[in-house]
């Protein structure tokens, strides 16, 4: 099941990394008993099979994508070297990698000249998206809407932001009605516009945010931590399309190559159209690295040491896979986006099921059938057990009533939903689909009829 022909190839890569550095002495390296490694690597191979299998088409669960295997075996690759991207000391190579990753990320949203680094995660690159947000207009309110990611308020909690959520429409995006309603009061000095919420996938309506943004004055945060990768996809919603588009326009950006962008846990990635907002970041420190003049990474990231072999990882995969439209990678997002429609088709058809929101991107919900909400919620909890059971493995989703089409017919006695849902995010999705129905079909039979 698991890929493991590459072992040779980072056997080769080493050699050749090793081969750099002949001209220092000998040096024997590490000490180990290799016996008792051995053990302790069986046993955590062992505890390693309690995750489920998020490496398998069966898997169509979270947010939760296989790191390509170039991106693998160049991680593992820089751990012989164990570079820190703090400063440019600390990882010469990976620091230069780093910088030439995020600028082709960039040039993705048609950005040349930012100011940009790689993160441990989207978290962190909101918070510090936020933080300068608070610098640029410090005391005013940051507002993000109600199906945008729940880390924002705890952010400007940590930050000591004052926080708002605006309603969202029927479509699980901001409602663009609340949102000027709001601003007419005044004192609103960023608004967040989720490009692909985590729920539904549903994207904010940008240009609409952004025409409200000439008249109010306000910056404009753009979360694609999870959409962000759909600006290169060319089978969307004329209008999801043309939302991602404006992205180009914000004054800073977020997204996530741990999700689409096929690298291992943690990277995240947080941009700034206004490269001076550096000067927020300045700082003196006697301890840190001043064998160079240029600028290093550790003086435009409020994390101070950061993994270089993150940033090596994202360098290979983009290297083997450009961000470019119509190519390679870009075609792998379309591969998703036809999956989630083709399983969206599919439920909205069957009596068995009530259909979500017709997806966006490649996140799909749905809920079986009941005579109430909270009979539906339990169904569905019951269908996701069942299909765990036949190795297919879903989630499950806490989300308005509203985001529900033929919902009506359910007898509402509570105003949300627990329903199953689907991020599919792995490309082989589209080739898997007979199957993933097979199954999820014969498990849906199981509850409903019992």
């Amino acid at each position: 099941m698991l890929e493991k022909d590459s072992l040779k190839i980072l056997q080769q890569a080493l050699e050749r990394l090793d081969r750099g550095f002949q001209s220092l002495p000998t040096h024997a390296g590490d000490s180990y008993d290799k016996a008792r490694v051995s053990e302790v690597l069986a046993e955590t191979a062992d505890r390693l099979h309690e995750n489920y299998p998020y490496f398998h088409p069966m898997y169509a669960g979270q947010m939760l994508k296989p790191p390509h295997p170039v991106a693998r075996l160049a991680y593992a690759l820089a751990q012989w070297i164990n570079p820190n991207n703090h400063a440019l000391d600390g990882g010469r190579a990976s620091s230069a990698m780093e910088k030439e990753a995020v600028a082709e990320i960039a040039r993705m949203f048609a950005w040349n000249a930012p100011l940009g680094h790689l993160t441990g995660g989207g978290t962190m690159a909101n918070l510090e998206a936020l933080w300068i947000a608070g610098r640029v207009a410090p005391g005013k309110t940051i507002l993000a809407s109600e199906q945008a990611h729940y880390t924002h308020q705890r952010i400007c909690g940590v930050l000591q932001h004052k926080f708002e959520s605006v309603p969202c429409d029927h479509r699980a995006r901001m409602d663009v009605e609340a949102l000027e309603k709001r601003l007419a009061r005044g004192d609103v000095g960023t608004v967040v516009a989720t490009m692909g919420t985590t729920a539904t996938g549903s994207v904010d309506p940008l240009p609409e945010i952004l025409r409200l943004r000439e008249q109010y004055g306000f910056r404009v945060h753009c979360d694609a931590a999870y959409g962000g990768y759909f600006v290169l996809a060319n089978n969307l919603f004329p209008e999801t399309a043309g939302a991602l588009a404006r992205i180009t326009d914000a004054d800073s950006i977020v997204i996530d190559p741990h999700k689409h962008g096929l690298q291992p846990y943690g990277c995240g990635c947080v941009l700034f159209r206004d490269a001076t907002v550096g000067r927020f970041y300045r700082h003196d420190s006697p301890y840190t690295y001043f064998s160079s003049k240029e600028l290093h990474l550790g003086e435009i990231s409020l994390e101070c040491s950061r993994p270089g072999a993150a940033a090596v990882a994202l360098w290979a995969t983009q290297k083997l896979l450009p961000l470019q439209k119509d190519g390679e990678f870009a075609a792998g997002l379309q591969d998703c986006r036809a999956a989630a429609l083709d399983f969206y088709g599919r439920i909205a058809v069957d009596p068995r099921f009530i259909p979500g929101l017709e997806p966006e991107l490649d996140i799909v919900v749905f809920a079986p059938v009941a005579p109430s909400t909270s009979a539906a919620s339990a169904r569905s909890r019951w269908i996701f057990d069942a299909a765990a059971a036949r190795n297919l493995h879903l989630a499950v989703a806490e989300l308005p009533i509203g985001f529900f089409q033929g919902a009506t017919r359910l007898h509402a006695d509570k105003s949300s939903l627990t329903c199953l849902r689907s991020v599919l995010m792995k490309p082989v999705h589209r080739e898997w689909m007979d199957r993933i129905w097979v199954v999820l079909s014969d498990a849906a039979d199981g509850v409903l009829q019992s």
